[in-house]
């Protein structure tokens, strides 16, 4: 309940479809890191969520009428438990990180110790607006390049294509969250994107991060830079466009038509990003 196990497809799927556009690109691939790889982030992504709650709760972001986890609000652990889980969450992927730098280089290092960086200095950049930039560079663009490097030996730059519709989807997780505590963020005094952008905007915002992806897999197919395989990802459309639905019941209906509407985002990635590795992989098997 404390790492908050349904927002895993964040961190995850941004390393397996790493993996697999490596192998479409007929490059070798080391399946064992690869695996190492997976098994990190998702140990980085506990420990920064619950170093998130824990933030959130003694800056007064978390209350007991606000949605999201409960485990301190509603007094079933101690801020101190849950401040000694993210540590030694923290402490495992370091050990983890480390021995992915002895068996594939240095420069491996910098990719980790950025990610660390960013995951520990993440509230205080939330509180003031960066949230969706630390995302995407946390949940995107540092584990896809740093995975290619990992798996191969190599940075492969090309990934950064598809870094952007999966980091788009990711960062709407954080958005839909953001956009549900307009009002709660507000008397915990912090600042988020959505609270700067007010609550028209940031419905709108949401729907343009959900759509994107779509758009920009469409574009990329037509410039020749992916395979047509990727575009499987159509299939989860409608789940996408179920979102951005429920998301503008959000003047009608009030917060409780998006309360669980950064969930049903997480799942969107999931689904997304399965359709993606899917494609992908009948591209490395018939080229």
């Amino acid at each position: 309940m404390a790492t908050r196990p349904w927002s895993f497809p964040a961190s995850t799927m941004p390393v397996l479809v790493t993996i697999m556009f490596l192998w479409s690109q007929g490059l070798e691939v080391s399946w064992w890191l690869g695996l190492m790889a997976l098994v990190n982030i998702v140990l980085v992504h506990a420990a920064g969520n619950v170093w998130s709650d824990y933030f959130d709760y003694r800056k007064g972001v978390d209350a007991a009428d606000t949605y999201g986890v409960r485990i301190l609000t509603d007094k079933q652990f101690t801020p101190k438990e849950v401040l000694a889980l993210s540590i030694t969450l923290q402490v495992l992927a370091v050990a983890m990180g480390l021995q992915m730098v002895w068996l594939t280089g240095i420069t491996l290092l910098w990719f980790g110790l950025a990610g660390i960086a960013l995951s520990l200095l993440y509230p205080p950049l939330k509180y003031a607006a960066m949230g969706d930039l630390v995302i995407m560079a946390c949940y995107a663009l540092l584990p896809m390049l740093g995975t290619t490097f990992i798996c191969s030996g190599n940075i492969v730059s090309e990934v950064l294509w598809l870094a952007v519709p999966v980091g788009s989807i990711t960062v709407a997780i954080l958005h839909a969250n953001n956009t549900r505590d307009i009002e709660t963020d507000g008397r915990a005094k912090i600042r988020t994107f959505a609270m700067l952008t007010g609550r028209r905007f940031a419905i709108g915002m949401y729907v343009f991060e959900i759509i994107l992806p779509y758009l920009w897999l469409a574009a990329i197919t037509l410039l020749g830079l992916v395979s047509p395989w990727t575009l499987l990802t159509f299939i989860t459309l409608p789940i996408a466009l179920a979102n951005c639905k429920k998301m503008f019941s959000y003047h009608k209906d009030g917060l409780e038509a998006i309360a669980g509407l950064d969930e049903a985002t997480a799942k969107l990635q999931l689904a997304f990003s399965l359709t993606l590795v899917i494609g992908l992989i009948i591209k490395a098997l018939i080229s």
